[in-house]
């Protein structure tokens, strides 16, 4: 029996350790220290000036600092639509390439790529289109929307963001549907047909209530994605314009190491972290209360 827990104990740390040791050094150990630097007055790059000030620094944020308040709007109501659009538009393109089309596989890989692409290279692309291809297509065609100055307001620059955010990431979702639309019993739909349903209500009294475990995941990694939102909102507009489409990623970053105040950033970090964590975690608890079984 000592012999067989001693052989236990080895393989979980052989298999277990290294994957367990990096976590610790690369997530619990910078995290740990970021919340002890948010009670500081660091500014990120001598270790001999960290004088501790407590609970000033949130102070500071909850009572003064109005641009991360606005920054937090601003990423309210970016994750609110583009957590809406993106599982509306990644749900019916899944549910319609389920369906046997000969194009079926080069849809879904068109509509896939886009995710490939880096957030930042596809920020500048999506950047040169607001710019100059719209432009280009509005003289051509007379169209007021190309028209438009796309990043030079703050309600079509927010618009440009969300268009740009959608269509890069609702064909991950797609996928992850997709899956979730094939692994439907055919039995159940073909009983309800027989039954007499209409598409409609198979599709809301079956199929919805089934994918619903995808439901929890794309939602949680739609809530995710749009509020630690960076790169796009960095290669598209930099925040602007006049901040106004400046992310609480963003905020936190320039708080952080433009105006070198990392305990600051890091207090503002932690207000972060806790406010999606405890979205998210209603989040999940409320889609998995809704899920049913086959």
């Amino acid at each position: 029996m000592q012999r067989k827990k001693m052989s236990r104990l080895i393989q979980q740390t052989v298999f277990v350790g290294p994957s367990a040791l990096f976590f610790i050094l690369i997530v619990l150990v910078p995290f740990l220290l970021g919340i002890y630097y948010s009670f500081t007055n660091w500014n990120g790059v001598g270790s001999s000036e960290i004088k501790w000030v407590g609970l000033d620094n949130f102070k500071q944020i909850f009572m003064h600092d109005t641009k991360f308040r606005d920054a937090f709007w601003f990423t309210v109501k970016f994750t609110v639509l583009g957590v809406v659009l993106t599982n509306v538009l990644g749900f019916v393109l899944g549910y319609l390439l389920t369906k046997p089309l000969k194009t079926r596989n080069a849809l879904r890989t068109i509509f896939f790529m886009p995710n490939v692409i880096g957030g930042l290279l596809l920020g500048f692309i999506w950047q040169f289109i607001f710019v100059k291809g719209f432009a280009s297509v509005g003289k051509a065609t007379g169209l007021s929307f190309f028209s438009l100055p796309w990043l030079g307001t703050e309600n079509t620059a927010f618009w440009a963001i969300v268009i740009v955010f959608v269509w890069q990431t609702a064909g991950y979702l797609m996928v992850i549907y997709i899956s979730s639309f094939n692994n439907v019993p055919k039995d159940i739909l073909e009983a309800a047909e027989i039954d007499g349903a209409s598409r409609g209500q198979v599709l809301r009294s079956i199929i919805i209530p089934l994918v619903m475990p995808a439901v929890t995941v794309c939602l949680f990694l739609a809530i995710s994605w749009s509020f630690k939102m960076f790169d796009l909102n960095l290669s598209l507009t930099k925040g602007g314009p006049f901040g106004s489409t400046e992310s609480v990623a963003m905020n936190i970053y320039n708080e952080a190491f433009a105006n070198n105040r990392l305990g600051l950033g890091t207090a503002k970090a932690v207000i972060f972290f806790a406010v999606v964590a405890i979205i998210t975690s209603l989040q999940v608890k409320f889609t998995k209360s809704k899920e049913v079984e086959a």
